[in-house]
Formats: structure tokens, sequence, C-alpha cells
């Protein structure tokens, strides 16, 4: 299901032993374009530590609840390796995180979610040093990690002109992917709003907090109108996609899973 990060902000955490708090904002990546991190709001509990959640540890997401469960204890995560508040997540951080939870990290192998996946099937006492993935591997990622709402607001700038900015991100709460920013023309296009593919982006300059995306603005002009009521059927993606020639990125998952088996 696709739904809107600005949705899913407040949403309340539920561990296996009681609620810890609720989303407060999200970590992700420019490479990938994935949520990495959720940030939790934990009111007076565990007050000066910055408490986030990997979406390995995600359950379902319940829109009517407005409520996400998470597969661990509050003691799990009192004892995880403490971040302060407002600390950068380093590298360093990371590895240790990945360790106490037993998990194999996202970097260690070629698609979005490492080598072996969002929902691994992770052995009693497994090798963690495989779980870490190659040393290669880990010797080339950078860290990318970045707050999302860090670009919202960033100008979007087409092959020729400014076209608009960030209003917010559509997530995949299955993948935890990003397959869309939706952006606010109405300083171009009165009251229009249009969705994005990370696909499409070439880079983002952070300096200058701008998005420049492979496209024209006419091109952007003349694609399916976005609001707050659209409902994001496949049909709607596939006209979007189609609109841009482009392949739809349910496509090149199931051809990169194909390719893995």
């Amino acid at each position: 299901m696709l739904n809107k990060a600005k949705t899913l902000k407040n949403y309340k955490l539920s561990c296996v032993d009681g609620e810890i708090g609720k989303v407060k904002e999200f970590y992700f990546d420019d490479h990938f374009w994935a949520i990495r991190y959720l940030i939790v709001n934990t009111g007076n509990w565990l007050t000066g530590r910055q408490v986030i959640i990997s979406p390995y540890a995600l359950g379902d997401v319940n829109k009517e609840d407005e409520s996400i469960t998470i597969n661990l204890t509050k003691n799990q995560i009192e004892n995880s390796p403490s971040l302060y508040n407002d600390e950068p997540i380093s590298r360093q951080y990371e590895e240790d995180y990945y360790k106490y939870y037993e998990w194999p990290v996202y970097w260690g192998g070629p698609n979005m979610w490492g080598t072996y996946g969002l929902s691994p099937r992770i052995e009693s006492g497994q090798d963690q040093e495989k779980l870490m993935g190659s040393p290669q591997v880990n010797e080339q990622w950078e860290n990318h990690l970045h707050m999302a709402s860090d670009v919202i607001g960033y100008d979007i700038q087409a092959t020729d002109g400014t076209i608009g900015h960030v209003e917010d991100f559509i997530i995949d709460d299955k993948t935890l992917a990003i397959r869309y920013l939706i952006i606010d023309t109405k300083n171009w296009l009165p009251g229009k709003k249009v969705l994005i593919s990370p696909k499409w982006i070439e880079r983002v300059s952070w300096d200058e907090s701008k998005v420049f995306i492979n496209l024209l603005r006419e091109s952007i002009k003349q694609s399916p109108e976005y609001t707050d009521e659209s409902i994001l059927t496949r049909d709607y993606e596939t006209g979007l996609y189609n609109h841009y020639n482009q392949q739809g990125y349910w496509i090149d998952e199931h051809e990169s899973n194909e390719h893995f088996l």
C-alpha cells in the first residue's frame, strides 16, 4: 500500500509489550530512495536519546487505528546502542545497531535491502560477519542518510528550468521504498500537483536545496494530476509511467528478483 509520509507521522508504535511512542520522522537514503529508519517520539521514555527503528522490526500498518506494530520488546529497544538527540547516524553506529539486533545490513548486497531482503529468515546463531555483508560491498557503500523533512520545500529543477517544490513523499509500506515525490507546482501551474519517481532524479544538491530531474517542464505540465483525493491504483501509476515513456518500478523489481533467484 502507498502512503504519504505525512500521513504516517504521529502513527502510534506498539511493541510486543506495549506502546513506545509515535512516529516523529524518517531517515532515508538518496541512493536507493528507501526509508532506513523511523525516528520515534518516545515522550518521557528514554529522554535524551534518539530512538530509531529499522524497517526489519516493522509489522502491520493499520490505517484505521493509525498504528504500526513493532516486533521488538521495550527492553530490547532500551538496551540497544545509544544515539543521543541530534547526533548524526554514523556507519559505525549502524554496524553496532545491526550487530545488536542480529539483522543483516541493508548495504550488504546489490538490492535495496541488501542480500537477504526486508524479511529475511535469520537462523539462530548465524555467523554475524556474514550478515554484515562482504567487505568489498561495505567499502564501496557510502552513507547517504538524510531526514525526510530536509528535502521538503526543495525546488525541482527540470532540464529547462524550475517547475515546483517537494511537498511530501509517497512510501510503499511493504518495501519502505519511496515511490514518488509529491511536487507542488502552484507557482508555475496554479493549483496543480504532480508525482515524480526517484528513478527520474539526476541528483540532489544539498547546498542549493534543489532536486534535479531529467525531464522537461512541458512534459511535467502535461503529466497526470495528483490530488490529496487521488487513489494510487496500478492503472494510475501505469498511466504516469506511460506518459514519461518509462517502465514501471514493479516491472524493474520483478525482473531484478528473477535475476537473483
